[in-house]
């Protein structure tokens, strides 16, 4: 695969949507072609796709002019991109991986994996965003998808890694990519732990969350049903599927590569998390996943390791790499947040 693409931009958020999608529109014809975006897209004109359309407008209008903008650099309609970024909320086989590592510091350290379709390895990135309605932040980024639902850290030093969850059903509330989308314009790690509660959700993930300054590193499973939040005291994986007692209950799909990913990274707890991401070795299916056959139609495309105290610095590798190929650096008290390359061994 390519190397990640570095990609600045920022203005109003239909400004900054639409640099997201000419960063994009390489990929669109590959991104078209994949079944995935076909079962998704079927869907756009659906009512329940429609009611999530509104509630976006409504609740986070910068956000829905962001998708728009999006869809403009595209070149692909509106509705099929929306729908597109509601991709877990409407199927909840689609094809999103990852599996993270959570260890409780001084300092705290965050390390994940970001897991999804082959196809688009060569046209992913990474963003230094300067958005005109709330703090600076970098993010990886998929071509066709806001930010927010893989790795992330903003100028306030909230630190986010996610995981795609398969609850059963999905919730009357807004599209899950939307809810991360949200996070990264909060400033404070209570507040982001507050909205997730307080709104309604559709589909469901998993947000690690960590805070520079702050002495709190936080799990938080959600889906349209209820939210989990509890504070991380001792090493902790999680591999896309709901592991929180609180929500044991819950009806989900549990793949047999997550099931995997999980004992084998549970198994692995106390080693380096970089060596655990690159892990290869487990009797099941791998936490690195490589192979063009995995059965979930996903492969490792970066992973990235945060260290969180009083501010936050940041890698980002190529799968299976131990040299970085970005660093991150986040000052909350100066409230900024950079991206540069990685000076070569």
């Amino acid at each position: 695969m390519a190397g990640l693409t570095l990609l600045r931009a920022g203005g109003s958020a239909r400004a900054f949507g639409l640099a997201l999608g000419r960063f994009g529109r390489p990929a669109v014809p590959a991104l078209v072609a994949t079944s995935a975006w076909k079962t998704v897209t079927v869907q756009a004109e659906s009512a329940f796709v429609q009611g999530m359309a509104q509630q976006v407008r409504a609740t986070f209008p910068a956000i829905w002019d962001e998708i728009s903008g999006l869809a403009e650099g595209l070149g692909l309609p509106l509705a099929e991109v929306f729908a597109w970024n509601c991709r877990g909320d409407i199927w909840a086989a689609a094809p999103d991986g990852c599996t993270t590592v959570m260890m409780p510091g001084p300092p705290h350290v965050l390390a994940h994996n970001e897991d999804g379709l082959p196809v688009l390895a060569p046209h992913c990135g990474l963003v230094e965003a300067r958005p005109g309605n709330g703090p600076d932040f970098v993010s990886f980024v998929y071509p066709g998808s806001i930010p927010g639902h893989a790795f992330a850290v903003n100028a306030a030093g909230l630190t986010i890694t996610v995981n795609n969850i398969r609850p059963a059903g999905a919730g009357d509330g807004l599209p899950r990519m939307v809810l991360g989308r949200a996070l990264l314009g909060v400033e404070r790690i209570g507040q982001a732990v507050a909205m997730m509660r307080r709104l309604p959700r559709a589909g469901g993930f998993h947000f690690a969350l960590a805070q520079a300054g702050e002495d709190r590193l936080i799990s938080l499973e959600f889906c349209g049903k209820d939210v989990s939040a509890r504070d991380i005291s001792v090493p902790e994986a999680h591999a896309n599927h709901m592991i929180h007692e609180a929500m044991r209950g819950l009806e989900q799909t549990i793949t047999e590569s997550s099931g995997c990913r999980q004992a084998r990274a549970d198994a692995l707890l106390g080693a380096d998390p970089l060596e655990i991401l690159r892990d290869r070795a487990g009797p099941g299916l791998p936490i690195l996943r490589l192979a063009e056959d995995d059965p979930d139609t996903e492969n490792t495309i970066a992973t990235a390791r945060f260290e969180v105290g009083e501010a936050v610095t940041g890698t980002v590798h190529l799968p299976g790499q131990p040299a970085p190929a970005y660093r991150m650096t986040a000052d909350r008290r100066a409230r900024t947040v950079t991206l540069a390359a990685a000076d070569p061994l």
